[in-house]
């Protein structure tokens, strides 16, 4: 049994090194060990029923996550066992942002999330995101960590101009409450120490004034696609619609009318296409915790 535990060590640590070249050998077993307990904690938030209890194992989630991230160069271990946590890393490698929702049982959610900031010499730099979205009268605000229009992403996009600095788009679901979901296009820049949410770039046409955030809200039992399409550097989603007239901004009666819209990404900023056609590859639907279905070909109307 000591051989055997010895022999699944060293295969552990020998699929992770090649990524990980700058943890030593000996901390290794010790951030896989943690990630364990990291998982149960997490698992802990979503499968009990009282606030009271997911309250109290997120808590202790979040003090083992900073003792883990205090671990030197931690930021090249993957944590890629949490399920119910989202790690996006910039494709520079300058920085990933950890991301999370706590169900509760109203039917609503709180999000958390941290960024670490990678350091040359593998010391912790941490930007904790406080989720304020209970305060925000206007979801179009540009805020900072402090008040952070809360979501788990799953996608990350540079966007990048010689002599500028970048800005990052994240896609994210964010639950809202019993009756409706929600997903957001965010945008994130960096200031010195201070994470920056929202910038003035999306242009949904030149009579309307141009946006910093964009929020999607439809009806909890239905799905929404909202993904970026590298081929032709578009996020494309669903066109939202109430299913009668009547129902105009009452969201809890929108969904997908079976068009697509996109956004055009040229720096410096996003354009509004509409009514564009998708073609996608088959595949399952997860609209809480994964990506959604991505479009693969796009096609604006009339040009090929």
């Amino acid at each position: 049994m000591k051989t055997f535990f010895s022999l699944l060590v060293v295969c552990l640590m020998a699929g992770n090194l090649k990524a990980q070249q700058s943890i030593a050998p000996t901390t290794l077993p010790q951030l896989l060990k943690i990630q364990d307990t990291l998982s149960a904690y997490s698992d802990s938030t979503v499968s009990v029923k009282d606030d009271v209890e997911r309250a109290a194992y997120n808590t202790m989630f979040v003090k083992k996550l900073i003792s883990a991230l205090k671990t030197p160069h931690s930021f090249q271990f993957n944590f890629d066992s949490l399920a119910n946590v989202t790690v996006l890393s910039a494709p520079n490698q300058s920085f990933r942002i950890f991301t999370w929702s706590v169900p509760l049982t109203d039917g609503g959610y709180k999000f958390y999330g941290t960024i670490q900031l990678a350091t040359k010499d593998g010391s912790l730099k941490l930007i904790p995101l406080n989720d304020a979205t209970e305060t925000f009268t206007d979801d179009n605000i540009i805020t900072n960590q402090k008040k952070w229009y809360g979501a788990r992403y799953y996608e990350i996009i540079p966007v990048t101009y010689p002599g500028k600095n970048p800005y990052y788009i994240l896609l994210g679901w964010k639950g809202n409450n019993d009756k409706t979901n929600k997903k957001v296009i965010e945008i994130l820049s960096f200031e010195k120490d201070q994470a920056i949410f929202g910038k003035n770039v999306f242009e949904l046409s030149r009579k309307v004034p141009i946006k910093n955030r964009i929020v999607f809200e439809y009806a909890k039992k239905n799905s929404m696609t909202l993904a970026f399409d590298k081929k032709v550097n578009m996020i494309v989603f669903d066109h939202l619609a109430p299913f009668e007239a009547n129902m105009e901004g009452n969201f809890e009666y929108y969904a997908s009318d079976l068009s697509f819209d996109g956004y055009a990404i040229s720096y410096p900023r996003l354009y509004l296409k509409e009514n564009i056609e998708v073609r996608n590859d088959a595949s399952n639907l997860d609209e809480l915790y994964s990506t959604p279905r991505k479009a693969t070909t796009l096609f604006q109307k009339g040009k090929h």
